[in-house]
C-alpha cells in the first residue's frame, strides 16, 4: 500500500500590516471617542432658536466635570475639602458657592456637586485624599448628566410650562439651584444669570428634556397675541 502524502502544513500567522487592521483612531487620546447625550440633536436645538424680543435659546453644555461630594458638614474632612475647594460648601437647601473655575451646588444636607466648565482637569484625586480616611466620598459622576443652557427673556416662560417651583427673582434668584422636575424629568436647576438657567437631566433622559425644551419654545417664534 502505498503511503498516504503527509498534509502541506499551514502557512504560518503573521500579523497583519498596520494600516490593513479596522482600528478606531485614538491617537487624539480617550476623549475623541467621547459622544455627548445631545449630539444628535445639536442642529435641531439650533434651529429652535428664537430670535427678537422673545428670544430663547437651548443649547448642550457637553463634557461639563461633576463630582459628587458626600461628607458630613462640619466635620474634619469637610474642612479639609473647603480648604481645597477655597470655599465653604453651602449650607442650605438652593444654595451655591463658586470654587475656583468651578460651582458647588447643594443637594442635600451631606451631598453636593461641584460642576467645572468642559476641559477642566477633575479635583477627584485630590478632595479624596482631603478626606484623609475619614467617613465621606467624592466620586466622578460626570457621565451621569449633560448640562442644558437655556437663555434668552423668554427662558424663565419656557420653563414655567413645565417646572412647579416659582421663578421669579425673588423667589428664585440667580445663583440658586434646586433638584426640581421640568415635565415628567428629574433635573437640577441651576440659575446661573438673569436670563440664563443651566438645566443637568440624567443622561438617558436629556433627549426627552431636549425634544420637550424644542416643542415648549416652538411659540415663542410666532408673534404674541394679545
Amino acid at each position: 500500500m502505498a503511503d498516504t502524502p503527509l498534509p502541506t502544513p499551514p502557512a504560518p500567522l503573521t500579523r497583519a500590516a498596520p494600516s490593513a487592521i479596522p482600528l478606531t483612531d485614538t491617537t487624539t487620546g480617550p476623549a475623541a471617542l467621547r459622544r455627548s447625550p445631545l449630539a444628535h440633536l445639536t442642529d435641531r436645538l439650533r434651529l429652535a432658536t428664537v430670535t427678537g424680543p422673545r428670544a430663547v435659546r437651548a443649547a448642550e453644555w457637553p463634557y461639563a466635570v461633576m463630582l459628587s461630594l458626600r461628607v458630613a458638614p462640619g466635620s474634619a474632612a469637610a474642612r479639609r475639602i473647603e480648604e481645597r475647594l477655597g470655599s465653604a460648601l453651602p449650607a442650605h437647601c438652593g444654595r451655591t458657592a463658586s470654587a475656583g473655575a468651578g460651582t458647588v451646588l447643594w443637594l442635600g444636607p451631606d451631598e453636593w456637586l461641584l460642576v467645572t466648565p468642559p476641559g477642566e482637569r477633575p479635583r477627584t484625586a485630590e478632595l479624596h485624599r482631603a478626606l484623609d480616611g475619614d467617613p465621606g466620598s467624592v466620586v466622578d459622576v460626570s457621565a451621569h448628566r449633560t448640562v442644558v443652557e437655556l437663555s434668552g427673556p423668554s427662558a424663565r416662560d419656557v420653563l414655567e410650562k413645565g417646572c412647579a417651583l416659582d421663578l421669579h427673582p425673588r423667589a428664585f434668584g440667580s445663583g440658586r439651584a434646586f433638584a426640581t422636575r421640568l415635565g415628567p424629568v428629574q433635573v437640577v436647576l441651576w440659575h446661573t444669570a438673569e436670563d440664563i438657567w443651566r438645566l443637568l437631566p440624567r443622561a438617558s433622559f436629556a433627549d426627552y428634556l431636549a425634544r420637550w425644551l424644542i416643542d415648549a419654545m416652538g411659540e415663542y417664534a410666532r408673534p404674541e397675541v394679545r
